[in-house]
């Protein structure tokens, strides 16, 4: 799939998907006044690019290999996730179904800057300052008993030669909400989600967009290790993502891979590289 292909999808992130993670990136208290359907569902969608618009979120974030640093803002982290690639079907402008038909290693690097009104301000300040693999592995269903079942997402920074492990490896089953929970939640939101808080009204940008049927949306970050939680990134940093089938790999061959720069072409792993330039 190719970087002019995917600048025709719309693309949106979920915010509170994984236990832990907002707050370990400080963000739990930008969500105090947004009401949720039950506990450790996930706060709400954030807008990160809207194609064609004349807004800051025109521009095309995403990159396979670097990560732009930001030239005002410090505390940028990597947040290690799934990235689902989905068709939007429509009946007028109500979004009537959404189907996940690729899933890939996907990084939503985030400014952790306070004063921000929404969340999409921490997300996209530059190209390249998103991160998604070039390779997407396909969904032959989304619910139990397909291929996601066995898939877990590591994370790591290389610095200075010194490998870190960043994000807590976590199986994608583990997501709060997922497959068909997941799926309805995001058709509600997608249809129903006000301008509230650090949240927007997401109706609007469909129609702004005129309404595309093509979407990337990664469905919440890990929450961090020790190392993560208590380092930003840095210029010269290499971040890797991976999307690793558990039934094939250890975490132990995973880390190997990132020790010995060994990025795997094989059609089972969904491998992320990007280099802080």
């Amino acid at each position: 799939m190719s970087k002019d292909h995917l600048k025709e999808f719309i693309g949106f992130g979920i915010a509170g998907n994984f236990a832990h993670h907002l707050d370990q990136a400080g963000e739990a208290a930008d969500f105090v006044n947004v009401v949720v359907e039950e506990e450790n569902a996930p706060k709400g969608i954030f807008p990160f690019y809207l194609p064609n618009s004349d807004t800051f979120l025109g521009t095309y974030p995403l990159s396979s290999n670097t990560l732009v640093y930001p030239r005002h803002d410090d505390n940028l982290q990597m947040e290690p996730e799934v990235g689902l690639i989905c068709e939007l079907k429509y009946d007028g402008t109500k979004v009537i179904d959404l189907v996940p038909n690729y899933f890939t290693a996907y990084n939503d690097a985030t400014i952790r800057k306070e004063g921000a009104s929404k969340i999409s301000q921490k997300k996209n300040w530059a190209e390249q300052t998103k991160g998604i693999s070039s390779h997407i592995i396909p969904i032959d269903k989304f619910e139990h008993g397909g291929i996601m079942d066995s898939y877990h997402i590591a994370s790591f920074i290389k610095r200075n030669g010194t490998t870190h492990m960043y994000g807590q490896d976590s199986a994608v089953i583990t997501y709060n909400y997922f497959y068909e929970k997941l799926k309805n939640w995001i058709i509600k939101k997608l249809n129903e989600q006000q301008d509230n808080g650090p949240l927007e009204d997401l109706s609007s940008h469909l129609k702004s967009c005129d309404y595309p049927t093509q979407m990337i949306i990664s469905i919440g970050a890990t929450s961090y290790t020790d190392f993560g939680e208590n380092n930003y990134l840095k210029i010269g940093d290499e971040c890797f993502v991976f999307i690793y089938d558990s039934n094939k790999y250890s975490l132990a061959e995973i880390e190997q891979f990132v020790k010995n720069d060994e990025i795997l072409q094989k059609e089972d792993i969904s491998i992320l590289k990007q280099t802080i330039i």
